[in-house]
């Protein structure tokens, strides 16, 4: 019977880095998935929503907020686009703009009567006030 060496196990240093990259490596697949669908339906507000969540996670922030602007202006009565790209504002630095936006979306949550979208951001622009 042998034993296990410790030399011959990875590291959980090693171990993390191997599961950080193949996270990335799906998230970069997602996000080309995400184009090439956009590719063959760019008027579909759904993918596009997903394409800037996408961009965020992958730390792409001023693609990101690109295409929540796009969403913004095409799309007004997408209500999730006002959280999210009012929140990222908030994380570059831009709370001002943030606030404005997430104002933006309140005004169309009420014409919608979503109090519940209207709460969150509400709540939002308190963070960004802060």
């Amino acid at each position: 019977m042998s034993e296990s060496s410790t030399e011959d196990q990875p590291s959980t240093e090693d171990q993390q880095a191997t599961e950080d990259q193949r996270a990335t490596e799906d998230q970069r697949a997602r996000l080309e998935s995400l184009r090439e669908m956009l590719a063959d339906d760019p008027a579909s507000t759904f993918l596009r929503y997903g394409l800037a969540m996408q961009l965020k996670s992958l730390g792409l922030a001023e693609q990101a907020l690109t295409e929540y602007l796009r969403l913004v202006n095409e799309t007004p009565d997408y209500l999730a686009t006002y959280y999210h790209y009012a929140a990222l504002l908030g994380e570059e630095a831009r709370e001002e703009e943030g606030v404005a936006v997430a104002r933006l979306g309140v005004t169309r949550a009420e014409a919608a009567g979503n109090s519940h979208a209207k709460g969150e951001l509400l709540d939002l622009i308190d963070e960004l006030d802060g």
